[in-house]
Formats: C-alpha cells, sequence, structure tokens
C-alpha cells in the first residue's frame, strides 16, 4: 500500500491542515505502507502552451523540449498512479484552493493518462483509489455557497476516477479553533475502522 501525502498550506508550523493531514496519515497506516510526500509550497511550473501540446502528442513523437517540459507533471502522474490512498491538506484561500493546488491539477489532468474521452463524456483512469481531503477555513464553512474548494476537489478527483472521497471539516477556525479542530480529529479517529 502506498500513500500520497498532499500539502498546500503556505504556513508551515502554524498549519492546521498540515497537522490534521498528519493525523489521518498516522489513523490510515496501519500497514506500515510507503508515503509519498508532496509539498506543493515547494513550487511548480504553471500550466503552458507548451505543456498542452507534448501532453496531446504521442509520447514517442514527443520532442525533447515537449518531455522537458512536462518532466513535472510527469513525476506527479506517476505519484498518483503508484498511490492507493491520497490525503489532500487544502485550506482555502479567498473561497477557493491555494493556487499551488490549482496548478497541481492542471499538471495532472491528462488525457489519455488520468482520463479519457468517450461517447458518453469523460472517464477518468485513476479508478480504485481512495482520497481524504482536510478542508480548513478561516471564516468560510465547508459546504457554504460561497465554499469553492471542496466542490471543486470533489469534482476534480472524480474526473480522474477518484470518486471515493472523504472530506475531513476543519472549516470555519476563527469562530473557535481549538473546537473545530477537536472536532476534526474526532472524525479522523472514525477512519480506523474505514481500513481496518
Amino acid at each position: 500500500m502506498a500513500i500520497l501525502k498532499i500539502n498546500s498550506s503556505v504556513q508551515t508550523d502554524a498549519s492546521v491542515s498540515r497537522k490534521l493531514v498528519e493525523e489521518v496519515v498516522k489513523t490510515i497506516n496501519t500497514s506500515d505502507a510507503k508515503v509519498i510526500d508532496r509539498d506543493l509550497t515547494e513550487g511548480l511550473p504553471l500550466l503552458t502552451q507548451e505543456m498542452v501540446g507534448a501532453f496531446y502528442t504521442p509520447e514517442n513523437d514527443r520532442s525533447a523540449e515537449q518531455n522537458k517540459s512536462i518532466e513535472v507533471s510527469e513525476k506527479l502522474v506517476t505519484e498518483l498512479q503508484e498511490a492507493d490512498t491520497i490525503v489532500i491538506g487544502a485550506p482555502i484561500y479567498n473561497f477557493g484552493i491555494p493556487a499551488s493546488l490549482k496548478a497541481y491539477f492542471d499538471l495532472v489532468a491528462r488525457v489519455g493518462v488520468t482520463f479519457k474521452y468517450t461517447d458518453e463524456g469523460p472517464v477518468g483512469l485513476l479508478e480504485g483509489k481512495k482520497a481524504y481531503v482536510v478542508i480548513a477555513s478561516g471564516g468560510v464553512p465547508m459546504g457554504a455557497d460561497w465554499d469553492f474548494a471542496s466542490s471543486y476537489l470533489k469534482t476534480v478527483l472524480g474526473f480522474i476516477g477518484i470518486s471515493d472521497v472523504t472530506l475531513i471539516d476543519a472549516s470555519q477556525l476563527l469562530s473557535g479553533a481549538e473546537a473545530i479542530v477537536e472536532k476534526a480529529k474526532e472524525q479522523i479517529s472514525t477512519l480506523a475502522t474505514e481500513v481496518a
């Protein structure tokens, strides 16, 4: 079993989402699984025209420049393919996900690799995986009309085939962080029964 741990909070020691991601990994890692650590704040390239051209060019026909342009994308996709479980820390910034997390999904949503088009519409190719997403916010309630993070993450994960998604609610931290974190930890503690 392999767990892909993705953090996107620009905060480090003070980050609630990072701490809760660690709790999730500790709770579900019952068999000493390999943990792949991906910290998106270390930097990702933004999607470019050259990358998109490379994505739509058959692998054997790509130029050296095209291959170079998608090196990071290839690595990120490989990590996703290898993982059985994905744990994402997603703070809400200005009603949505951090720019680094959006850049991540732009790099891993790859036609013919993580999804394909069919006569019935797009079909995700990363089926059979489980995702846990920690949603943390200062004031935006998870699931509110102005929470554009949780619905986006469920949609984009489903688009690439990961439809088994559990959201962990650590929203509205400015309304009493200690109680909200404790409630999130209680939710996380129940995850052990899912993997037992």
